[in-house]
């Protein structure tokens, strides 16, 4: 990830936070042919090593990650585009040009395919009881048949990514001049996007 330090977010308690938000991620893995395979998944990371997530059977990508294959999570936050028009600056010089927006979080680390079905029935789990967290009636994996969840088993697989580097970044105009930004901040809010607007002000990853 290309990280200018003024976009650079360092506080692993909020990365963590950005992440459980989100939920998902797309997982990146190169092929042994050299062909790079991409899937969104929905994830859990424990603000640590261990993120965990499941891949259908008949998706090729997980038998083409070799044993202990390197993988990218990219967890994708809000993004906006940025008009040169919004900046303070275009009146007084013209030199501005147009950009995006966006916070994003890069998970790096060696991947392991699980093909257990109690690994797999807990992940199913354990990414059930998140969401379902909060409904007034919780939908919980013990409420289908059965046999019927052994079969929706066999048609996943499950992945772990051991993660050893983690980049997060915020990149909300935090390198333009104030009178920049508060144009900025005015523009996304005339384009009714306050969720931007937000960021502009906070320049972090919440």
């Amino acid at each position: 990830m290309y990280l200018p330090h003024f976009n650079a977010i360092s506080d692993p308690a909020a990365t963590a936070e950005f992440v459980r938000r989100v939920a998902a991620g797309t997982l990146i893995t190169p092929g042994p042919d050299g062909l790079v395979d991409a899937t969104l998944l929905p994830i859990l990371w424990d603000g640590e090593q261990r993120l965990v997530a499941h891949l259908a059977r008949a998706n090729e990508q997980w038998r083409r990650i070799g044993d202990g294959g390197q993988g990218l999570v990219v967890v994708q936050g809000p993004d906006a585009y940025v008009s040169p028009a919004w900046y303070a600056s275009k009146a007084e010089h013209g030199r501005v040009v147009p950009t995006w927006n966006y916070s994003a979080v890069h998970l790096r680390g060696a991947v392991t395919v699980h093909d257990d079905p109690d690994w797999l029935r807990q992940v199913v789990t354990d990414l059930t009881d998140f969401h379902e967290a909060g409904r007034e009636h919780p939908w919980q994996v013990a409420d289908a048949p059965p046999r019927y969840v052994d079969g929706q088993l066999r048609a996943i697989v499950g992945v772990e990514l051991t993660v050893t580097r983690v980049e997060a970044k915020a990149k909300w105009s935090q390198n333009r001049s104030e009178a920049d930004r508060a144009g900025v901040h005015a523009g996304y809010l005339a384009d009714g996007d306050d969720d931007a607007a937000q960021r502009i002000s906070s320049g972090g990853l919440d």
